[in-house]
């Protein structure tokens, strides 16, 4: 994974977020075990352990003593609405100015994408 100056859980929590809105990891859908998870990550396993315990916390996950956790229903819907207000109320807003700055407009940017 690539510095971002974000803990590591933190890093591993959006990978799984992700995972879960773009379908890897549908509704339902049990989630690779912290081991597997860290070995495949170069990850500590209780650096994992913490990242899925927040999953747990919110509700997007529910465990299945002995069996595993799997996605709750309605986590991905969940998790996009976060994951947006999040981009809007952190990341848009820099993209905005600088997109001021450099005087480009969203039919720029539609343009250069087709």
């Amino acid at each position: 994974m690539a510095p971002t100056g974000k803990p590591v859980y933190l890093k591993l929590r959006d990978l799984i977020a992700a995972a879960i809105i773009d379908g890897t990891y549908p509704e339902g859908a049990m989630l690779p075990s912290v081991r597997v998870f860290a070995a495949d990550q170069g990850a500590n396993p209780l650096t994992v352990a913490k990242a899925y315990q927040q999953f747990q916390l919110d509700g997007l996950v529910e465990v299945q003593r002995g069996v595993g956790m799997f996605v709750a229903r309605g986590a991905s819907d969940r998790l996009r609405r976060s994951e947006r207000e999040l981009f809007l109320a952190g990341e848009w807003p820099a993209i905005r100015r600088r997109m001021d700055r450099l005087g480009l407009s969203a039919a720029d940017l539609l343009a250069e994408g087709s």
